[in-house]
């Protein structure tokens, strides 16, 4: 048995308005911005691994890599769902 689709025509598609969706111009605006706080926490994290041939690194337990990059990271998690949960405004 066969199902038959009905054939999308050029008049199908229909235009969604922005109070309709679920996020608003605002929320990806503030999604993206805390995307890149969050890739900016990753990049402070970065950085050479502790066995160096001449010896050992010290600069794994730099400030930047153990308390700056993380909190950055976590603020960026963090303000992410606040950014996910905005409401558009209503007209």
């Amino acid at each position: 048995m066969k199902i038959k689709l009905p054939s999308p025509q050029e008049g199908d598609i229909k235009k969604v308005k922005e109070s309709q969706r679920a996020f608003g111009r605002n929320n990806y605006i503030a999604m993206a911005c805390c995307l890149a706080l969050i890739v900016i926490g990753f990049l402070l994290m970065a950085g050479p691994g502790s066995s160096v041939e001449g010896g050992f690194n010290p600069d794994i337990f730099s400030t930047r890599r153990i308390v700056v990059g993380p909190a950055v990271t976590f603020l960026g998690f963090l303000l992410m769902a606040f950014a996910i949960l905005i409401t558009p405004k209503k007209d």
